[in-house]
């Protein structure tokens, strides 16, 4: 379903450049996921975890930079508090990581 929002709710997200910094197995998840540490610069360290162990193993993902949503609320995942969240393109199962093609400084925005 695809709803038509406005500009302004756009500019409301806030999507950051992060740099997984560590990566943890997920045992009490529901479905197979990772913990990931991410380095979001000035703005600091978050966590959170994602359903990306079919594409990507923890060796692939440590030093990865990623695009994540900063400002959602924390929502608690089994366990575990997660403080953003990753964005990835859905291929049935697989979720693709989104994320820059060349290096750039963590905490940098996304437009």
């Amino acid at each position: 379903m695809n709803s038509t929002i406005n500009f302004e709710d756009f500019v409301k997200v806030d999507l950051r450049v992060g740099t997984i910094i560590a990566v943890d197995d997920f045992p009490k998840a529901r479905k197979p996921a990772y913990q990931l540490t991410i380095d979001f610069g000035a703005l600091g360290v978050k966590k959170t975890s994602a359903q990306i162990t079919t594409l990507y193993n923890k060796e692939a993902l440590l030093n990865r930079q990623i695009v994540a949503v900063v400002n959602f609320p924390k929502k608690q995942i089994a366990n575990f508090m997660s403080e953003c969240l990753v964005l990835g393109a859905v291929n049935g199962k697989d979720v693709i990581l989104l994320n820059p093609d060349q290096v750039v400084k963590n905490g940098s925005t996304v437009a």
